[in-house]
């Protein structure tokens, strides 16, 4: 694509910034990501019916890489219930395949709209430091894959790796937060691999495409992202213990709301 040089960079400091963000203050980079794809890929001039759809993919498959480092990285820890995690990954599994026909099915503005929602949502839960109270039941296999599949289908369909919604859940389901974190990171892996295969599936023949995208899943911003956010994101994670992140929280939740009324408001 012409300007394509011009991008790539672009893709680049988007991985580190949200590699960096997302390590700082423990959320997802799909939270960052969409909105930088969708503003990209609008500049870039990729066709309208197109955007919402290939950020949200392309979010995705950073996950997968982002992702795989954080399942070690807790496994080697020891906080990581398997038990847990594969009574979830069942339904994620399926509720990811479901959750990327249905975003493939829906007009892009009604996506971009689902997905700024989605971000207000963040930004209050960060702004007011709200946190899910333990419960004092265990989670039951039969209640975790219908959740898991719950979880799937939104995350799928929003580009991201659903930790927002699945630690909130396992802690009210009496796990400790170290551990719910942990599985959390694991479901998530399934579920933006489910996500990713699905979407690059689902867009292999759709019309106007820009050239290096996999289905829906663009390519050059793909590997733009991952180059760097691998590397940020232990950065991020380090910085966490040395700034006052409740500041910086309630400053970054300021931020996301500010994008998610730009999308909503966009046109």
């Amino acid at each position: 694509m012409d300007g394509l040089v011009l991008y790539v960079p672009l893709y680049v400091i988007a991985g580190a910034v949200a590699g960096l963000l997302a390590g700082l203050f423990g959320l997802g980079g799909g939270v960052i990501l969409v909105p930088v794809l969708l503003w990209l890929f609008a500049w870039q001039g990729f066709p309208p019916q197109t955007i919402a759809v290939t950020a949200v993919a392309t979010s995705l498959a950073t996950i997968v890489v982002t992702g795989l480092s954080s399942v070690l990285a807790h496994h080697r820890l020891g906080s990581l219930d398997w038990a847990v995690a594969r009574a979830l990954i069942p339904g994620i599994v399926a509720g990811a395949i479901l959750g990327a026909w249905v975003a493939d099915r829906l007009p892009g503005a009604w996506l971009e709209t689902a997905f700024a929602l989605y971000l207000l949502l963040v930004a209050l839960q960060m702004a007011w430091r709200w946190q899910p109270q333990p419960g004092a039941e265990p989670p039951s296999a039969p209640w975790l894959a219908g959740a898991g599949g719950v979880i799937g289908l939104v995350a799928a369909m929003l580009g991201i790796g659903g930790g927002t919604l699945t630690v909130p859940l396992l802690v009210r389901w009496a796990l400790p937060m170290r551990t719910a974190v942990a599985v959390s990171s694991a479901a998530g892996l399934p579920l933006a691999a489910t996500g990713t295969a699905s979407y690059g599936v689902l867009g292999w023949d759709a019309p106007g495409l820009p050239p290096g995208s996999l289905g829906y899943i663009y390519l050059p911003a793909f590997l733009g992202i991952v180059a760097t956010s691998t590397l940020t994101a232990p950065v991020g994670a380090r910085l966490a213990h040395q700034v006052p992140a409740q500041t910086l929280k309630r400053l970054f939740a300021v931020i996301l709301a500010l994008i998610a009324l730009r999308i909503l408001l966009r046109g």
